[in-house]
């Protein structure tokens, strides 16, 4: 037996089991770059679909900015039309106050004394006028004390009538409205 030579056999088995392994490699790569494309591929869509619903989120983020400028918008509107009712609602609360103004101060002026300017601010009316007696000045403003519309007369200047020569007083006189 010792005559046998196997050698050929080994150069066979060899072979063969090169082939087998290039084969096996040339399988396994074949295999792992299929793997790479396709989780390539997967990754390429999962960021592209990402991307996608990353531009429209961004596009409805602006039309919603719009949107709240819009809102910004109509509450500064809103509060214009609030401003604007509420000077309506004062003026329309105080629409009679200059004719209470106006009648009560023709109940307490006394005969003889005439009015030549009347200014109104928030609380306040100033006469200017002529007295033909200092008396009469004396008596509009005990009337003024005494009315439920006016109070704390003062009586800012007295002065002798240079218009017209005759006897008599140009006063300005200073009146708080009662509220």
């Amino acid at each position: 037996m010792s005559q046998i030579n196997l050698l050929p056999w080994r150069e066979e088995s060899q072979q063969k089991q090169t082939k087998e392994y290039l084969i096996k490699l040339g399988l396994t790569s074949l295999l792992a770059g299929s793997l790479v494309l396709i989780w390539i591929t997967y990754a390429d869509t999962t960021l592209d679909h990402q991307r996608q619903r990353t531009l429209y989120i961004g596009r409805n983020l602006a039309m919603l900015d719009e949107k709240v400028a819009e809102v910004g918008e109509l509450k500064n509107k809103k509060q214009e039309m609030i401003a604007r009712l509420e000077v309506l609602q004062h003026l329309q609360s105080t629409r009679f106050e200059i004719v209470k103004i106006f009648d009560e101060l023709v109940r307490v002026l006394p005969a003889g004394i005439y009015i030549a300017e009347l200014d109104k601010t928030d609380a306040e009316v100033k006469i200017s006028g002529f007295a033909a007696s200092n008396n009469l000045i004396s008596d509009l403003m005990r009337n003024l004390e005494n009315s439920y519309k006016y109070q704390h007369p003062k009586l800012i200047k007295v002065t002798q009538n240079q218009t017209t020569h005759s006897r008599g007083s140009k006063f300005d006189l200073l009146i708080q409205i009662e509220g």
